[in-house]
């Protein structure tokens, strides 16, 4: 595989890194106008959870598609499509004022999700191997655009309503869409393939990776780190207003305060992948994360000791200070763990990156669907506010012990003439 030069792939770093925030911000923005939407129509909270998941499972199924079109037709023409399709529907929000119809403008929007699994096909072919877990940490560093939103939107909408959200939020689409087609360039394998004749291989033979059971286990662990990721960043404003009270304003600023770290530190996930391996990383994500969201699953309570004269009562409780810093710290090691599972892709798959990439981005992306659902069916059935990060808990713990028992099991297989790669979590052999 061909790389480009320095500083043409520093250009197409920097601008598909960009372009992937403005799409991430597009995906998230019923975290914001959702809130709205929902006292409006006076929905429930698995409505509620239904509305800001329905951009999330479209974004999630259309990756595998996407993936494979861009190894296919190239990643440049793939991504300015996602981003003007996906601007169209954003503008239809303001054009209805039905629930049904809102679910169905989501399903639109979600197609700005898509834009990972281009992006993550598209950068990789501009950078060597022992340089890809960086470049992709740094891309995958657009998922800040979360916190765009939860920063911005809040300050338009309570200034202007929530139609001019969407509307503003699909422009910036169409402005980004046409600054990418003019800065970048097609991918050196597409160049090559172009020069040569040689023609894209088949849809289905794309699909072939995907009989690995290693593949479906990296989509596993995809779906926590970026699932639960996508779950948290939408479902956060709603919580932090509904246990702690706060105004839509401040409770966007301290959900942003976990998207950021989530967001920015996964450019520190790819280098230490790339210097320290992959498996150590995920194990420092998923251990730190064990201990996060069993600290959060504790649910407020009121004790009562009855003493020698009088009862004592005290309450065991998260205020939003320490709560702020713990869901800082799960947002941190999660970023770790998104970069270190992509890590694997390019190295594993290194013709593939867009169909093994896609069906990971799926699995992880149907996480950040399916999460918020779960969060709001919790809340309505057990009434139990801290019930999302009980579940979290669940995930997290199951992944762990199935990574590593995983890892061990291939040890023991492992024969003495194969050798080890220093930057993946399994040793021996590439297919387990």
């Amino acid at each position: 595989m061909q790389h480009a030069v320095a500083g043409s792939s520093t250009r197409i770093l920097s601008v598909s890194t960009f372009t992937f925030t403005v799409c991430f911000a597009v995906w998230t923005i019923f975290a914001i106008i959702g809130v709205k939407i929902k006292e409006e129509l006076g929905l429930n909270d698995t409505q509620f959870g239904l509305l800001v998941a329905m951009p999330i499972l479209t974004g999630s199924l259309i990756r595998l598609a996407l993936g494979i079109w861009t190894d296919q037709i190239g990643g440049r023409i793939v991504l300015v499509s996602v981003m003007l399709a996906a601007a169209a529907s954003t503008y239809l929000l303001t054009t209805v004022n039905t629930y049904e119809m809102y679910l169905l403008c989501a399903l639109g929007v979600g197609i700005a999700g898509g834009s990972f699994s281009v992006g993550i096909a598209y950068v990789s072919r501009f950078f060597p191997k022992e340089r890809q877990g960086t470049a992709l940490g740094i891309f995958g560093m657009g998922n800040i655009g979360a916190a765009v939103t939860k920063i911005l939107a809040p300050l338009v909408m309570v200034a202007m309503g929530w139609h001019a959200v969407a509307q503003m939020w699909a422009a910036a689409l169409v402005i980004t869409a046409v600054l990418f087609w003019f800065l970048t360039e097609d991918d050196p394998d597409l160049q090559r393939r172009k020069r040569e004749g040689v023609k894209a291989e088949p849809f289905l033979k794309q699909l072939e990776p995907l009989k690995n059971i290693q593949v479906w286990r990296f989509s596993l662990y995809y779906f926590f780190v970026f699932g639960a990721f996508v779950a948290l960043a939408l479902w956060l404003p709603r919580y932090l207003i509904g246990v702690y009270g706060l105004d839509i304003k401040t409770a966007g600023l301290i959900g942003a305060a976990y998207s950021i770290p989530a967001s920015l530190f996964r450019v520190l996930g790819g280098v230490w992948s790339d210097k320290y391996g992959a498996r150590k990383v995920m194990y420092w994500t998923f251990i730190a994360s064990v201990i996060c969201t069993f600290l959060l699953s504790y649910p407020a309570t009121e004790y009562v000791v009855h003493g020698v004269k009088e009862d004592i009562r005290f309450e065991l409780a998260l205020g939003v200070v320490p709560f702020t810093a713990l869901v800082f710290v799960l947002g941190f090691f999660m970023s770790l763990g998104k970069a270190a599972v992509y890590k694997h892709i390019p190295v594993y798959y290194p013709d593939r990156v867009g169909s093994v990439g896609g069906v990971v981005g799926m699995i992880g992306g149907l996480g950040g669907f399916i999460l918020p659902i779960l969060f709001g069916v919790l809340n309505d059935l057990i009434g139990v506010w801290t019930s999302c990060f009980m579940l979290l808990f669940v995930i997290v713990s199951v992944s762990l012990i199935w990574m590593h028992s995983a890892i061990r099991a291939l040890e023991k297989e492992q024969h003495p003439e194969l050798a080890q790669p220093q930057d993946l979590p399994e040793a021996g052999a590439l297919r387990n």
